[in-house]
C-alpha cells in the first residue's frame, strides 16, 4: 500500500543506479535524471526570473529531450503544457494566447512557427549541455514545499464545441491516479513499461509520471512500430507492462503467433472503444489486458478491471471494470436523480482524482452538481457487482486509434467541398480503429464526390487522424422535433 507521500521517494534517494529511461537513443539512470533536473532548474530560473506562476509549453515531436524535460517539471513543481507538432497554424497562435506561457520549448523542425521572444530549442546541443554544464551552485526544491495541491500542467481536450478545452491538472490528481493503479500492477524497478503514445495527451504523460512516482522505468518509443513492440512485450523479459489503443493492440493480434513472454504483466488499454472480439482473442491467448476508462479530467484512467480476477468472480468483456477507490462512479438520468443497476444514464464521478473545474469558468456550467460530482456527460450502466459498461463516450466524441475527433470541426470543413451540401461526421465501430470517422453527406445538383477526392481536399485543413475513412450518401437526415440530427440513428443505419 502506498503511503500518501511516496511521490516524495525519488527525492529522499538522491542517487539512485536505478534505470529511469530508455529508448533506442540510449539509457539513462535517475541520476541522470537529477542532473538534468538540475540544469532544467537552472535555464528556467534565467529565462523567467524564477517566475512558476504560467506554464512552460512544449512543442516537439516525442523525443528523450522532451521527456527528460516533463519528467523535470514535475519534479521541480513547474506547470507544463504539450501540444501536438501537428496543430494548426491559427490553433497554435489561439493556444498559446489562451496559455500565455513563461517559456515555450521547441524542436528544430517547430522553431520556424514561433514568433515568440522566450523559445528555447530542444536541440542536441541543449541535451549536450544539459550533461556538461556545470549544475554544483543549483538547489533542487525541497519536495515537501511542493503542494499536493499544486497544478502540474494544463491539457487540451476535445469536446463537442468547436474550441478545445483546457484542462488544469493537480499533483494529487496524478498520485492518486498512481496509487491507485499500483494496487493493480506496476513494473519492478529496471524493468520497463513501453511508451509509444503520443507526448501530448495525458495518456502518454502518466506513464512518464507514474514510473517517476514508482522509481520505476520507461522505454520510449518515438511512434507504434508493431515489429518492434511485438519483439519486446514476446521476447523481452525486461518489458513488464504497456500502453496501447484499441488500434495498437489489433495489429498486433493480427499476427496468429503474437503472445506476450512469462514475466509480462499487462496491457493497459484505454484511448477509446475496445470491440469484445478483440478483448476475448486477448484473452484467448493468455495476453493480460486491463480495459480501463478515463479521461483528461480523470487524469487519465479512474476505472479499471483488475488484471486477475478474485476466483471465482466473472469480469465481463464489455466491462470497464470499477472505479479506483476513494473515486466513485454513479449513473443518473437527465433530471439528475440516481439510477439503480442496469439502468442506463449519465456518468457521473467524484474523487481525488477528479479535476477542479475548466480553465475558462463559463465550460464548467452543468458539470458539477453542490456536492462536487462531475458529469462526465459519457452514459453507461453499473451491473450488479458495480462493474461499470460505457455505452458511448461524450455522446458525438469520436474516438479513432486513441485520437479525440470534434465532430462539428470535421463537419465545417467537410461542407466547404463543393458538391456537398451539409454533412453530418459519426463514428462508426470499427474493430481496428476503435471507431471510424465517417461523413454522412447531402449532395448539390445530385454530383457525387468520391471519397479519394473528399480526402484529399481535406487534407490542408485537417490532421490525418480527422479525416473521415468512409463516405455515405443519404438524401435528407433524420431530426429531432427541434430540427436536430439524430446521430444515433445514422449510427445504426451503417454500423
Amino acid at each position: 500500500m502506498f503511503k500518501s507521500r511516496l511521490h516524495k521517494f525519488e527525492f529522499k534517494k538522491k542517487e539512485s543506479p536505478d534505470v529511469f529511461l530508455s529508448s533506442q537513443h540510449g539509457m539513462y539512470t535517475y541520476n541522470d535524471l537529477n542532473r538534468f533536473t538540475a540544469f532544467f532548474k537552472d535555464l528556467v530560473d534565467t529565462k523567467t526570473e524564477g517566475n512558476f506562476e504560467r506554464p512552460v509549453v512544449f512543442i516537439s515531436e516525442s523525443s528523450d529531450m522532451l521527456l527528460f524535460s516533463i519528467a523535470a517539471c514535475w519534479k521541480l513543481g513547474i506547470p507544463f503544457t504539450p501540444i501536438s507538432p501537428k496543430t494548426k497554424e491559427s490553433e497554435l497562435k489561439e493556444y498559446l494566447n489562451r496559455l500565455d506561457p513563461s517559456l515555450i520549448f521547441c524542436d528544430v523542425a517547430n522553431r520556424q512557427r514561433l514568433d515568440y521572444p522566450n523559445v528555447v530549442k530542444l536541440d542536441e546541443n541543449f541535451f549536450l549541455n544539459a550533461f556538461t554544464q556545470d549544475v554544483r551552485h543549483v538547489t533542487l526544491p525541497d519536495p515537501e514545499e511542493i503542494s499536493d495541491e499544486q497544478l502540474f500542467g494544463y491539457f487540451f481536450t476535445s469536446g463537442t464545441t468547436s474550441k478545445p478545452k483546457i484542462v488544469p491538472l493537480k499533483r494529487r490528481q496524478m498520485i492518486s491516479a498512481a496509487e491507485a493503479s499500483a494496487l493493480n500492477f506496476r513494473p519492478d524497478p529496471n524493468h520497463f513499461w513501453l511508451l509509444c503514445l503520443p507526448l501530448n495527451h495525458i495518456g502518454g504523460i502518466s506513464i512518464i509520471l507514474r514510473s517517476l512516482i514508482y522509481g520505476t522505468s520507461v522505454y520510449r518509443l518515438g511512434e507504434f512500430d508493431e515489429e518492434m513492440v511485438k519483439e519486446f512485450l514476446s521476447e523481452n523479459p525486461r518489458f513488464q507492462a504497456a500502453s496501447l489503443v484499441p488500434t495498437m493492440l489489433k495489429r498486433l493480434l493480427d499476427d496468429p503467433l503474437f503472445n506476450t513472454h512469462h514475466e509480462f504483466k499487462s496491457i493497459l488499454l484505454g484511448g477509446g472503444p475496445s470491440s469484445e472480439n478483440l478483448i476475448r482473442k486477448s484473452v484467448e491467448r493468455g495476453i493480460p489486458i486491463v480495459a480501463s476508462y478515463g479521461m483528461t479530467e480523470t487524469c487519465a484512467q479512474i476505472v479499471a478491471n483488475p488484471m486477475l480476477a478474485p476466483s471465482g468472480m466473472y469480469t465481463p468483456l464489455k466491462s470497464v471494470g470499477k472505479p479506483f477507490p476513494p473515486n466513485v462512479v454513479q449513473v443518473r438520468d437527465d433530471d439528475g436523480k440516481a439510477l439503480g443497476k442496469n439502468q442506463s444514464g449519465q456518468l457521473w464521478l467524484r474523487g481525488p482524482q477528479v479535476f477542479d473545474g475548466y480553465l475558462d469558468p463559463s465550460q464548467n456550467e452543468g458539470r458539477f452538481d453542490n456536492e462536487g460530482w462531475f458529469n462526465t456527460g459519457d452514459y453507461g450502466h453499473l451491473n450488479g457487482f458495480g462493474q461499470l459498461f460505457i455505452e458511448s463516450r461524450r455522446t458525438d466524441l469520436i474516438i479513432t486509434g486513441g485520437e479525440n475527433v470534434n465532430p462539428t470541426e470535421v463537419e465545417e470543413a467537410v461542407r466547404k467541398i463543393g458538391t456537398i451540401k451539409d454533412a453530418v461526421v459519426i463514428g462508426l465501430p470499427d474493430e481496428e480503429w476503435g471507431q471510424k470517422v465517417t461523413a454522412v453527406v447531402t449532395l448539390k445538383n445530385g454530383e457525387t464526390p468520391q471519397l479519394t477526392d473528399v480526402r484529399s481536399q481535406l487534407k490542408d485543413t485537417l490532421v490525418d487522424f480527422k479525416i473521415p475513412r468512409e463516405l455515405k450518401i443519404v438524401q435528407e437526415f433524420p431530426l429531432t422535433a427541434t430540427g436536430k440530427v439524430k446521430r444515433w440513428e445514422l449510427v445504426k443505419k451503417f454500423k
